[in-house]
């Protein structure tokens, strides 16, 4: 299966809590962190819900 690179590129500070553990759940928590995942409909939800902290680096 492909995969995707998101790179956290914003401060959670001032968001949500469900937004917060949205990034825990991207393996994500601190600006310039990056992580490797699964390219799944779940990730892509969990991504388009933070894009606004993410990007996503192909």
């Amino acid at each position: 299966m492909s995969t995707v690179r998101v790179k956290q590129v914003r401060s959670a500070i001032g968001f949500p809590r469900d937004q917060r553990a949205t990034l825990r759940g991207l393996r994500l928590g601190r600006p310039g962190r990056a992580s490797e995942l699964e390219d799944t409909p779940a990730v892509r939800g969990m991504i388009a819900k933070v894009s606004h902290l993410v990007v996503v680096e192909d």
